[in-house]
């Protein structure tokens, strides 16, 4: 039976580290990369010339992109030896400053396709099988300018942490990774440099390849969160021992926004 790797949002950002340390890290006969631009897709696979890699240019906020993958599993029925649900994005304004068509479309990728990419995957898995969503500090604490975001982050830490407990007795592996701010092109979607944008002030910046490799590292000490840095920890205490009414109050006030 053939081994794959799975790994969506895999054009750019983590999801791309991660595309390329897999090998390193599991073992598996084919990667699958899933994400909207087909070219950037081939530039990973022509990095991988050493590996077999598939390329499925599909974009996860459509329904019918999740069908497409699972009618590919059904016709291949690959045994999945990880899955990396990568894909998001989030905005940094008001709620009322983001169209609604957008923060539909982000609450369908961040949310809908990451319980679905699951739901389609874990009937594949076996013991030994790993599951990484990324999720984000921001998980932790309602955060205003950037509410819808951390309100999907929220939904993928609850669902990866219940799913560890489920899935713990078949031997299969969930980890939420929380980034705290990772240099990605995430900023080049979240941040238009517009008069609407209202998060300006960053206290740490963590690369992305130190983030993945701490998310490896407790993905296979099969911990059912990771997060990487002292900033990001330091705020992840606070915001367990503050009121969050409190936190905000201290958020907007480093952003520099009348509270």
């Amino acid at each position: 039976m053939k081994r794959v790797a799975i790994i969506t949002g895999a054009s750019s950002g983590m999801g791309r580290v991660f595309a390329r340390t897999a090998a390193e890290h599991v073992k598996f006969d084919e990667l699958w990369i899933i994400a909207r631009r087909a070219d950037r897709l081939e530039e990973i696979k022509a990095e991988l010339s050493g590996l077999q890699v598939r390329c499925l240019p599909l974009d996860l906020t459509d329904p019918q992109a999740i069908s497409s993958v699972s009618e590919l599993l059904a016709q291949e029925k690959p045994e999945i030896a990880l899955l990396v649900n990568g894909a998001g994005f989030g905005k940094f304004q008001a709620v009322m400053d983001v169209p609604m068509e957008i923060a539909d479309n982000m609450l369908s990728l961040n949310c809908r396709a990451l319980m679905d990419m699951c739901y389609v995957c874990i009937p594949y898995m076996t013991e030994g099988s790993k599951i990484l969503n990324i999720a984000s500090v921001a998980a932790f604490q309602p955060v205003p300018y950037q509410a819808e975001y951390a309100a999907t982050k929220a939904f993928v830490l609850s669902l990866s942490r219940a799913l560890w407990k489920e899935l713990r007795p078949q031997g299969i592996t969930v980890t939420a990774l929380c980034p705290y701010w990772t240099r990605t092109e995430f900023f080049n979607t979240a941040n238009e440099k517009s008069g609407k944008d209202r998060i300006t002030y960053y206290n740490a910046m963590y690369e992305a390849e130190d983030v993945v490799k701490r998310g490896w590292r407790d993905l296979l000490k099969g911990r059912d969160v990771s997060t990487y840095g002292f900033v990001a920890r330091l705020q992840l205490l606070g915001v367990k021992l503050l009121p969050h009414r409190f936190a905000m109050w201290v958020w907007c006030r480093q952003q520099k926004i009348k509270n």
